[in-house]
């Protein structure tokens, strides 16, 4: 099996005596998507920064390629794109890919900038100004930057809350894409639904732990058997897939006469809301 692309372990973080980790372990392998869920304050951010080496673990350690997160090595394998990026105005796209690649150390040149605009949809978009794009195209322009240098590791923080139904699913496309050049990917969202479409495996966290992780279907689990008889509706909680033959065995057997059988799934709203113990967020 493959060393994980990201690795955190016993991870913890105090600021003035207040814990915003307690012991986080968490991997995500090559070509995977994970999704971070959390309210407010659950250390998602901090998790992120201290990946990026922008912030110190108290206790614990990251790792990116098998190094200590924050090293030269560890950070020139990883891409970055925040919640509230600003880039400069006056820039367009091609100068704002140069000035990164310079950053990066990256030596792509024309030809890797052209790709990576080409990547995101935006090649006919080479001379154009920030100031002038929408939020969609600024928030594509964004994933670009951070996939300069060719990182193993991309951290993106609610890269479609700010986006319309459209904007959104392009940028679920675009994370597909991603995610088949063997991209890891750490996404932080509050979109539930976004998660779910898009994640392989979901971690949720809340007062600075790990509370559940998995993928979506793992996660959500069955709901129940809802079975529509001639005597009305019956509900089976907590029965799944493979209980639902014996079920309507058992009810024709005594009698029912059976119009409709449904399987049902807990929602990863459901999920996650039990889990955080309903924190706002």
């Amino acid at each position: 099996m493959d060393a994980p692309v990201l690795a955190v372990s016993g991870l913890r973080k105090s600021y003035r005596g207040q814990e915003a980790l307690a012991g986080v372990d968490l991997e995500v392998g090559a070509g995977e998507l994970v999704g971070l869920l959390g309210p407010n304050g659950a250390g998602k951010s901090t998790l992120t920064k201290i990946a990026c080496g922008l912030v110190r673990p108290s206790q614990g350690r990251a790792e990116v390629l098998g190094v200590q997160a924050g090293t030269p090595k560890a950070r020139a394998a990883l891409g970055y794109l925040a919640e509230l990026f600003r880039f400069p105005g006056w820039s367009s796209a091609d100068e704002l890919l140069r000035l990164h690649q310079r950053l990066a150390g990256s030596s792509g040149g024309a030809g890797e900038r052209r790709e990576l605009l080409e990547l995101v949809g935006l090649g006919e978009a080479a001379g154009k100004r920030v100031e002038a794009m929408s939020k969609g195209m600024q928030q594509r322009l964004g994933i670009a930057q951070a996939l300069v240098g060719s990182p193993r590791l991309l951290l993106l923080d609610e890269p479609t809350s700010a986006l319309d139904p459209v904007g959104r699913r392009i940028v679920r496309e675009l994370l597909d894409e991603v995610r088949d050049r063997g991209v890891a990917v750490l996404l932080n969202s509050h979109l539930l639904s976004e998660v779910e479409l898009v994640c392989d495996r979901v971690a949720i966290i809340a007062k600075g732990r790990l509370i559940k992780a998995g993928s979506p279907e793992e996660l959500a689990g069955p709901g129940g058997v809802e079975v529509e008889t001639e005597s009305g509706v019956r509900v089976f909680e907590g029965a799944g897939r493979d209980e639902a033959p014996r079920i309507v065995s058992e009810l024709v057997a005594a009698g029912e006469r059976v119009y409709r059988v449904e399987v049902r799934h807990s929602s990863l709203e459901e999920v996650y809301l039990e889990a955080v113990g309903g924190q706002t967020g």
